[in-house]
């Protein structure tokens, strides 16, 4: 085939309840787009070409762009042999936003690559490719941005790959990015290296808890466990506006009120469509520090990578 390219939709990681295991995919429900795009194409000599609205913020040096850098790993892992192409990265997503930008780059680049390649790694192998090049960025091997930006919906990472767990098809997620960035290391580095056997005792059941509520469809359940007992006590202070946001949503019905990844974006779970305008409403007006900040009303990206190609 000519040309190959791949959407992966933004993702939030941890979900509060599942630091580093637990991530969902997001799609605004009026349409917007909330992900990148990588195409993938035959060409004379090896380019990569950036475009969209968050292209200005990417490395100068094509080498340095992770689209790029996903190009060789995935030669080597394929143990396919190199050939000249053309990538063309559309950066939807703003960098050190909380919404997996590295990772949905990196999950559209290696989507289109192996698309274009006929598949030829199969999907355990490409998720795996997909979390060691995230972990370049982000400083750490993880899964809860590339999983649900590959698969879609909630995905729980068990042993060595990712269950998609069954959706409360009544949530809408509330999404706002203010416009600040947040290095996903420097927020990673203000969590201690340890914790106590209480606060470890409270993570594993309200996981559990969290993953049995989904699957018997227990929404109070599932709603009174949707906290953070790891990151958010040391992040929500370094992210602007959050705590005032999170106590004013839960004021205008939000049922839960977390950060998404490492921040700043927060996401707030609405069980209707009425208070979910209204924390849209609010976070739009309230919680923005800037021009390049942004609010969605959001469902669930169900099905991950969408593919589009040309003959």
């Amino acid at each position: 085939m000519a040309r190959v390219t791949a959407y992966a939709p933004a993702s939030m990681g941890n979900v509060s309840v599942g630091f580093d295991l637990l991530g969902a995919a997001l799609q605004p429900v009026d349409g917007s787009v909330l992900g990148d795009r990588v195409s993938v194409e035959s060409a004379e000599r090896t380019c990569l070409a950036c475009r969209g609205p968050y292209a200005d913020v990417l490395p100068v040096n094509e080498q340095d762009n992770i689209v790029y850098q996903a190009m060789a790993a995935y030669f080597e892992a394929s143990g396919l042999a190199p050939v000249p192409l053309k990538l063309t990265l559309e950066k939807n997503l703003p960098v050190g936003s909380g919404l997996g930008s590295s990772a949905s780059s990196v999950v559209a680049a290696c989507a289109a690559l192996n698309r274009y390649f006929d598949d030829a790694l199969e999907p355990k192998a490409l998720l795996h490719l997909m979390g060691q090049l995230e972990g370049k960025i982000s400083g750490s091997v993880h899964y809860d941005n590339v999983a649900p930006s590959y698969l879609g919906g909630v995905q729980l990472m068990v042993a060595d790959y990712a269950r998609k767990l069954p959706e409360f098809s009544n949530w809408y997620w509330v999404v706002a990015y203010s416009g600040i960035s947040l290095s996903t290391a420097k927020m990673r580095a203000l969590l201690p290296d340890q914790y106590d056997k209480a606060t470890s005792i409270a993570f594993g059941q309200k996981l559990a808890a969290f993953v049995d509520a989904c699957y018997r469809q227990d929404e109070q359940q599932a709603l009174s466990v949707l906290t953070d007992e790891l990151a958010e006590p040391y992040r929500a202070p370094h992210i602007p506006g959050f705590l005032a946001a999170k106590a004013a949503l839960a004021d205008l019905g939000a049922e839960a009120v977390g950060i998404s990844g490492s921040g700043p974006t927060l996401f707030a779970v609405c069980r209707d469509s009425q208070s979910a305008e209204r924390a849209h409403h609010y976070l739009n007006h309230c919680y923005l520090a800037n021009a390049r900040g942004f609010a969605h009303v959001c469902r669930l990206a169900s099905d991950g990578v969408i593919y589009t190609s040309e003959n």
